[in-house]
């Protein structure tokens, strides 16, 4: 890294890791790293932050049990610090995942910059934040990268690595390398993109559904029912665009585009959010509450996370060795 000492370690030999917020996404990744096998230091400004975190990572762990825990790995190499600097006094990789508020982001990148032993990755969980953005009082921004994870991060594999203006070519390459050791599908994009790539997808798709809720179009259930019993058994293995190509049949996209581009230009979507007024918020809350019936936010956590492990089995992605 140009302008900061040496990394102090191959992305293979990385041991500690320190995860900073221990939220939703900072719990999720802590169990992901301790069913991986390293020893985790965690640090959260909350007062009840570790009586959380270590429930989270106790729901987790069934899961990760399915999967497949790599050798040694235990909630035991869990420790909770009193402080930030204590957290990454002796981290060789550093996993930010504080609430998305940019002036937040920057002073709590700043202050992990400061307190990291020099040469060590930190990477921040942001889901929409351009690194470039998030760096401007770094002391050291070329070791800042985002690592962008999907909810859960101990089961979702995918994380989109993408570095800022002012970060350091070999940081990314390093994070990215450390992530695929780590036992995640890795996305290396090329340029920094607000949303990055799957939230822009996602973006779209929710907005779309906003509107025909807001239309009286659809309803929740329905909404939910046409992607989980239609393309969503597709996209589990295959995405949108190879999805598409075989719409084309031996023509591929091709054909696919030739024959239905025209439909481009029907009014089959409007990507301009609509209002979000509290009439289309009740509605959406509502619906969702009416999609749950008496299954618990656990029940429905527990559910989610079975579903996910059935289709990673049933297509094969449960190969990855634990280290």
């Amino acid at each position: 890294m140009s302008d900061t000492t040496p990394a102090p370690c191959a992305p293979e030999d990385v041991r500690r890791i320190a995860c900073i917020g221990a939220g939703v996404i900072g719990g999720g990744w802590v169990a992901h790293f301790l069913a991986r096998g390293y020893d985790v230091t965690a640090w959260d400004p909350a007062a009840d932050a570790e009586e959380k975190l270590r429930r989270l990572v106790a729901a987790a762990w069934p899961a990760l049990e399915q999967i497949g825990l790599a050798d040694g790995a235990s909630q035991d190499r869990l420790t909770v610090a009193p402080t930030l600097a204590e957290a990454v006094a002796d981290a060789q990789f550093v996993q930010e995942s504080a609430p998305e508020k940019l002036e937040l982001k920057r002073a709590l990148l700043a202050e992990l910059d400061a307190a990291t032993p020099p040469g060590v990755v930190i990477a921040s969980s942001t889901s929409g934040y351009p690194m470039t953005d998030m760096q401007t009082d770094a002391g050291t921004p070329s070791r800042l990268v985002v690592g962008h994870p999907f909810n859960p991060p101990y089961l979702i594999p995918l994380v989109e690595v993408v570095g800022g203006e002012r970060t350091d070519a070999d940081a990314v390459a390093w994070s990215s390398r450390f992530y695929d050791v780590a036992g995640k599908s890795v996305i290396t994009m090329d340029r920094e993109l607000p949303g990055f790539i799957a939230n822009r997808l996602q973006e779209a798709l929710w907005r779309e559904a906003l509107h025909m809720v807001a239309n009286g179009e659809a309803s929740v259930e329905d909404i939910d029912a046409s992607i989980t019993e239609g393309p969503g058994l597709r996209w589990a293995f295959m995405g949108p665009c190879l999805t598409f190509a075989l719409a084309g049949g031996e023509g591929g996209m091709a054909h696919m585009l030739d024959h239905f581009g025209p439909s481009l230009k029907s009014p089959w979507t409007r990507l301009e959010a609509p209002e979000l007024d509290r009439k289309l918020r009740d509605a959406m809350v509502d619906g969702c509450e009416a999609a749950a019936g008496d299954r618990t936010y656990a029940d429905l956590v527990a559910e989610r996370d079975q579903g996910v492990i059935d289709v990673l089995r049933a297509t094969g992605r449960l190969g990855g060795t634990a280290r």
